[in-house]
C-alpha cells in the first residue's frame, strides 16, 4: 500500500494519499490546501486519482478540493449530513478571517457502511457524527488490499482515518457548526474503540496514535 500524509494550509490539516501499487489508483483524504503539493505527491508515486474523500465539511479540510478535482477529474465525496455545512464554507472562512476557497459540486454522498475502493484496495466508511453532523472516518483493516512487491498479506496494521473525530490525547471540537459533545463521545466509543488496539489512528491534525493508546490514556474517554 502506498501511504503518505502531510500537513497542509495555515491550520495544518493532515492530507492523506492512499495508493494501490498494483493499479496505481489513488484516494486523497482531506485536501485542505496546497493543491500543487498534492499533485506533486501523486506524480511522484505515479498515481491516478480516482476519488477525494472529505471526512467533514469544515473549510480547512477542503480548500484544495475544487482545483484538485479540476486537475484530475476525480469525484468529490462527502456525507450528506454535512451538505449544509459545505454550502456555508464562505461563512466559515469569513468568521476566521480567511478568503473563501473555490467550491465544486459534491459528486457522491457516502453513507455509513459504504465500501470505498481505489484499485485493489478498499476501506469502509464509518459515520461518526459529533464534530459535525456528517463527520466520517475511513477504516482500512488489517490486510487492507494490494501490497508492494515482496510484502505479504496482512503485514500492515489496520488504520482508521479519523478526520477531526479522534486525536492523540484529545477529541474533536464540538463548539463549531453542528457540533455535539455527547454525540462525538458516542461515536468514538461505539465505532472507534470497538476496533483492535493496534489499529493506527491517522487524525485530521497532529501525530498518529493507536486505538489502544487512546483507550488507555485519552482523558476525554475515561
Amino acid at each position: 500500500m502506498i501511504f503518505e500524509t502531510f500537513p497542509v494550509g495555515m491550520l495544518q490539516c493532515n492530507c492523506v494519499i492512499l495508493g494501490c501499487p498494483a493499479t496505481r489508483a489513488a484516494l486523497v483524504i482531506d485536501p485542505g490546501d496546497e493543491v500543487e503539493r498534492i499533485l506533486e505527491a501523486l506524480r511522484r508515486h505515479d498515481l491516478n486519482l480516482t476519488g477525494v474523500l472529505h471526512t467533514h465539511a469544515h473549510f480547512d479540510h477542503l480548500g484544495a478540493s475544487a482545483p484538485l478535482a479540476e486537475a484530475t477529474g476525480a469525484p468529490l465525496l462527502l456525507h450528506r449530513g454535512d451538505e449544509s455545512l459545505y454550502s456555508r464554507v464562505p461563512v466559515q472562512t469569513a468568521l476566521f478571517g480567511f478568503p473563501a476557497p473555490p467550491l465544486s459540486p459534491i459528486d457522491r454522498y457516502v453513507r455509513d457502511g459504504d465500501a470505498l475502493s481505489w484499485g485493489d484496495c478498499a476501506g469502509e466508511i464509518l459515520h461518526t457524527p459529533g464534530h459535525s453532523p456528517g463527520s466520517v472516518c475511513l477504516h482500512v483493516p488489517l490486510g487492507w488490499g494490494a501490497h508492494e512487491p515482496g510484502s505479504g498479506p496482512g503485514q500492515e496494521p489496520g488504520r482508521i482515518f479519523a478526520g477531526d473525530t479522534l486525536f492523540a490525547g484529545s477529541i474533536g471540537r464540538t463548539d463549531l457548526w453542528g457540533g455535539d459533545g455527547e454525540e462525538i463521545l458516542r461515536s468514538i466509543r461505539r465505532r472507534l474503540l470497538s476496533l483492535p488496539d493496534e489499529t493506527v489512528v491517522v487524525p485530521g491534525h497532529g501525530p498518529e496514535t493507536t486505538i489502544g493508546e487512546e483507550r488507555r490514556r485519552n482523558p476525554f474517554l475515561g
